[in-house]
């Protein structure tokens, strides 16, 4: 269990032992926890003279280096500074003491420097929420700027930061949706028609040939894997009680897109084919969009590496997209 407070010189996360016995307050800096030693004795639930004398080998065995594993800091409590110590320092005290706790604590420090540290930025959703949309842009523009002047990213990415900072307000709307009464954007249109399997078909084959004439595919590119295609676009179609199961063009189009991508319904050339057959829906359902080619790339990269859990986060992301610039 765990709680953020904010304070001076960092903040603190405060662990609470699965069987509730001990609670320390653990700083957050630096990119990682720290604790005193008296907080390792009660942590550990050794003397103080064995975390001492193990704190004196981890530096003199030259297990870790003193600098950038110590500092000291004032604490309100303390009449003078004290001596923290960073996790590596913490994990190989519990090591040598054989503390269950140790491991337990590990495994816990470990999971909160994942949530809260993301390339060196502390993002914190407590805070967040608090100080409202405004910070969360404000950081992130300041985090797309730095990558971008420091050429920390490629095309790729730089159109993946694209899509994160160009749309902030999408990313609050996605989350304050409910899952059990998905409604529609405002925007979102009836389709006018399907996306036929022959035609999509016939498309494929023409992309395929103009992909290899440029050599940028291979024979193996675009072979459908049985009728999984076929039952794709025929579940984007289907009906319930005599109504459309996806009722907008917008539904129909990020499902197409995500489904392509995700189900893998050819050899080789998914994500380009989805991509190919998505802006085809786009272009008969003449819905205007702004997507430009590096923006749909680091969307169909997002799709691919995304947990099958999100995906319908990851639809309502499309159709927000979609919704946003169309019309």
């Amino acid at each position: 269990m765990s709680a953020l407070i904010e304070a001076p010189g960092g903040e603190v996360l405060v662990y609470i032992a699965p069987d509730g016995e001990v609670r320390v307050d653990v700083r957050l800096d630096h990119d990682t926890v720290w604790l005193t030693q008296a907080q390792m004795v009660e942590l550990f639930g050794r003397d103080q003279s064995v975390v001492s004398r193990h704190l004196r080998n981890v530096f003199a065995d030259g297990e870790l280096p003193a600098e950038g594993n110590m500092q000291k800091m004032h604490i309100a409590s303390a009449d003078k500074p004290a001596t923290l110590y960073s996790l590596d320092v913490i994990i190989s005290v519990g090591y040598r003491v054989k503390s269950r706790r140790g491991v337990q604590f590990r495994q816990w420090a470990t999971r909160m420097l994942r949530e809260h540290l993301v390339q060196g930025y502390t993002f914190n959703q407590t805070r967040l929420a608090e100080r409202g949309l405004l910070e969360a842009r404000q950081t992130l523009d300041l985090l797309a700027r730095t990558l971008q002047n420091q050429a920390l990213v490629d095309s790729t990415g730089r159109a993946v930061l694209d899509l994160i900072v160009g749309y902030a307000d999408t990313w609050r709307l996605l989350l304050e949706y409910d899952e059990d009464r998905l409604a529609l954007p405002p925007g979102a249109r009836p389709s006018s028609g399907v996306l036929d399997f022959a035609r999509a078909g016939a498309a494929i084959a023409e992309f395929k040939r103009e992909l290899m004439a440029r050599s940028q595919a291979t024979p193996l590119f675009g072979n459908p894997r049985g009728e999984a295609l076929e039952g794709i676009l025929g579940s984007i179609e289907q009906t319930m009680f005599g109504e459309s199961l996806y009722r907008s063009r917008e539904e129909k189009a990020a499902n197409l897109l995500y489904l392509v991508i995700k189900d893998h319904p050819f050899s080789d050339g998914n994500k380009r084919i989805g991509s190919f057959l998505f802006m085809l829906y786009l272009q008969q359902e003449g819905m205007t969009h702004g997507l430009n080619p590096q923006a749909l790339t680091a969307l169909a990269l997002l799709i691919a590496e995304s947990a099958p859990a999100t995906k319908d986060l990851m639809i309502r992301l499309i159709i927000n997209l979609l919704t946003e610039r169309d019309g």
